[in-house]
């Protein structure tokens, strides 16, 4: 927390973007005490620090869907009931409480970002959209034969993760602090998600795939579906990419990179980030950590 504070004090924020987390589900069922410290405990140290030294700051705090687990509702909003089904889950929903209490108790300009689902070909290798995504290219260039997958009826909402950073920024730029649902309104299933992208690499996903009973979660969260109606009727704010286009984007973004890889060639990341900085280095990405 001191080094937060020291942070604070230095760039005097006007705005945080409050994103780190043990954001794993996965791993949380696997590392419970170290996912609440980070990502339940880690959100009230970023809270008191802006409390104590940097009160006009505006928070985000990146909340998440897991936290409706299987609650009823189909379309869950801002309003719909919490059920988390993982320490994740439950470390987010603390870190959700604490924004609020913040919020009301302190008044600080403090929102959460409901975020559903939101990929990228950034996405960790460890998630099962990238991992799809990866092993379509692979398999495509005779690099990877099968693709080992836990539950494919599980359904949620994607999104790409380009059209979900800009609410994150109308957030902090309202009247006042309150709490939004960024979401496509639609599902799809980890089986269209694997249909979508072997199709889109000409492969017939039945002679890949594998399911594998270690891959599926102690409690799974059936289907996640988000309303976004209150984030485009206060924010403005709407999705710009389809499923579709974030599929391919995954799987031709991976292509393109294992390609590279195969001719010897230095990855974009390998440049500097800053054509004027010489000294700021992307490291090169492990792809098969």
């Amino acid at each position: 927390m001191s080094s937060i504070i020291e942070a604070l004090n230095v760039s005097t924020p006007h705005e945080v973007y409050h994103l780190a987390a043990q954001s794993f589900v996965g791993a949380s069922f696997e590392q419970p005490l170290s996912t609440g410290d980070i990502t339940a405990l880690g959100t009230t140290r970023m809270l008191e620090s802006i409390r104590l030294v940097s009160k006009d700051t505006a928070f985000y705090q990146a909340s998440t869907s897991e936290l409706y687990g299987n609650s009823p509702s189909p379309l869950k909003n801002e309003g719909s009931a919490f059920e988390p089904r993982s320490p994740y889950a439950v470390a987010k929903l603390y870190a959700y409480w604490a924004t609020r209490v913040y919020r009301d108790g302190y008044g600080l300009f403090a929102c959460n970002g409901i975020l559903f689902n939101h990929e990228s070909p950034l996405r960790g290798l460890e998630f099962v959209t990238r991992k799809i995504s990866n092993a379509c290219a692979k398999i495509s260039l005779g690099l990877q034969d099968i693709l080992s997958i836990g539950n494919l009826e599980a359904c949620r909402d994607w999104g790409h993760a380009e059209d979900y950073v800009e609410p994150m920024w109308m957030m902090l730029q309202q009247d006042k602090p309150d709490d939004y649902v960024i979401a496509t309104g639609e599902t799809r299933s980890v089986q269209e998600f694997v249909d979508t992208a072997f199709a889109h690499s000409g492969l017939d996903s039945s002679k890949h795939l594998r399911q594998e009973k270690r891959l599926i979660r102690p409690l799974e969260v059936n289907s996640l579906a988000g309303d976004p109606t209150k984030a485009r009727e206060t924010l403005g704010w709407k999705p710009r990419r389809t499923f579709d286009e974030l599929v391919r984007d995954m799987v031709d973004s991976d292509l393109k990179r294992w390609k590279a890889n195969q001719r010897g060639d230095a990855f974009p990341w390998d440049a500097p980030l800053y054509p004027d900085d010489k000294n700021i280095i992307i490291t090169r990405y492990s792809l098969d950590r």
